[in-house]
């Protein structure tokens, strides 16, 4: 019988080992473009091919709650959301959205904007809308679906960056 006993101990502290060492990570983005179940869907399938990572939408809140095997796995789903053309905030310094590198300083009169999110009519007429808002942006190219197109003007290209991630919507502009 003692064995037994010895076993079943095993079994119980093997088990709250694994259950301690699969301490969830869990962070919420807030202000996140999900305007439709399309927008939903590429959220949760780029979070989805995260291993260890998944993702649950509030659409009408705006926000994503990514739920991750630890704090890693957490960053490399935020980073694969922003890549997705998606952006949002968190309380979680430590699980930020990384700030877009290259973007160029000072007024220009044309940039590339690429890889941002841009699913359908809805995406596109927000997009337009903030590219509106930045002061000096005289025209655009953006189109449904197309995650690239061209914004000209006379307009500082940080300023449209900060004006877009504002928006949920996170892209790269060279």
């Amino acid at each position: 019988m003692r064995p037994v006993h010895v076993a079943v101990s095993f079994g119980v502290v093997a088990l709250f080992a694994t259950a301690t060492a699969r301490a969830e990570t869990k962070v919420e983005l807030k202000g996140v473009h999900i305007c439709c179940g399309q927008c939903v869907r590429a959220v949760a399938g780029i979070v989805k091919s995260v291993d260890g990572a998944s993702a649950k939408c509030d659409q009408k809140a705006k926000t994503v709650t990514i739920t991750a095997a630890d704090d890693e796995t957490a960053r490399k789903a935020i980073a694969a959301l922003a890549k997705g053309g998606f952006h949002g905030t968190t309380d979680n310094k430590d699980l930020a959205m990384k700030a877009e590198e290259g973007v160029p300083s000072g007024k220009v009169k044309s940039v590339k904007v690429s890889e941002i999110h841009n699913c359908c009519p809805a995406c596109c007429r927000d997009i337009k809308a903030v590219l509106k808002k930045v002061d000096g942006v005289t025209k655009d190219t953006a189109r449904p679906r197309a995650t690239t197109f061209e914004v000209s003007g006379d307009f500082d290209a940080a300023e449209l960056v900060k004006a877009l991630n504002e928006a949920g919507f996170h892209a790269k502009v060279k």
